[in-house]
């Protein structure tokens, strides 16, 4: 049984699959942990999978099964005390889930870890974040592409401390290290939530049950994002917009956040039509 598993959900994935895995021995450094990949594919017969066939368990999803619902089916069975939840374009740079390893013993009661995230070009992605609730997430909804440095953004981002290890509300899905017993217990990511957003989900799970989500500043992973559909981004603008009112219908659920939910449906519908005209296509 191996330590640490590392997951990773593909979708037509390209040769940035390969060098994910190739910064894995780099990225464990010292650790002393064994480890096991598996790869979900979400979609397509792809070349790739078969050259890294070797290096990792290919799992055929059959369908596309949605980020989350493919992140629990790499997961099934593991019985060791983590789990790597990673994306195919993501490489980390030397020691990066050491540290993260090192952290958990300075937060016990942390169930999930996240890295520092950096471009491609070499900016700080902001990858901690903070709940999205009725005034930060319009705030950060509506000025966010006009006015970045707008204080909703900022605070929902977590814009100030990208240069230390500290609690946070939730992290990107792009790359987490999870407590097993922790995923375990809260069930892993949220099914029915496709693409993204399962991440917020998650953190708001752990939260629930006590787990703490923590940064780590001194983990870095280089993640080239949205790398997959940048070309077509309309699909992935709908299913963002989807998902965030499917995410925020559960933090106001119930009869008397009726009026809400339908507010923050007329909402997310604007937005997307807005982004839509301006050429997010």
């Amino acid at each position: 049984m191996a330590d640490i598993r590392i997951v990773s959900v593909a979708f037509n994935p390209g040769d940035e699959i390969a060098d994910m895995l190739d910064s894995l021995d780099g990225a464990f450094a010292g650790s002393g942990l064994s480890r096991e990949v598996v790869v979900v594919n979400n979609g397509g017969s792809v070349p790739i999978l078969g050259e890294i066939g070797g290096r990792a368990t290919i799992i055929n999803a059959g369908s596309n099964l949605g980020y989350g619902a493919g992140n629990n089916l790499g997961a099934k069975g593991h019985e060791g005390e983590w789990l790597l939840i990673v994306n195919p374009d993501v490489v980390f740079r030397p020691g990066a889930v050491t540290a993260m390893l090192e952290a958990a013993d300075r937060f016990p009661r942390a169930g999930v870890f996240g890295p520092k995230i950096l471009t491609p070009e070499g900016d700080v992605y902001p990858s901690a974040r903070r709940f999205p609730r009725l005034v930060s997430g319009t705030g950060h909804a509506l000025l966010g592409e006009l006015w970045p440095a707008n204080p909703w953004t900022q605070s929902y981002l977590e814009a100030s401390k990208t240069d230390t290890t500290h609690r946070v509300d939730w992290l990107s899905g792009s790359c987490l290290l999870i407590r097993t017993d922790a995923f375990r217990v809260v069930g892993g990511f949220d099914p029915d939530i496709f693409m993204f957003f399962e991440d917020t989900m998650l953190g708001e799970a752990m939260e629930a049950a006590g787990w703490e989500r923590v940064f780590v500043h001194d983990a870095v992973a280089v993640h080239d994002q949205g790398k997959s559909w940048r070309d077509t981004p309309a699909p992935m603008l709908r299913a963002h917009h989807q998902s965030a009112y499917t995410y925020l219908s559960r933090v106001y659920s119930g009869p008397a956040y009726a009026p809400v939910r339908l507010a923050l449906k007329a909402g997310l519908k604007a937005r997307l039509a807005l982004l839509l005209r301006l050429g997010r296509r």
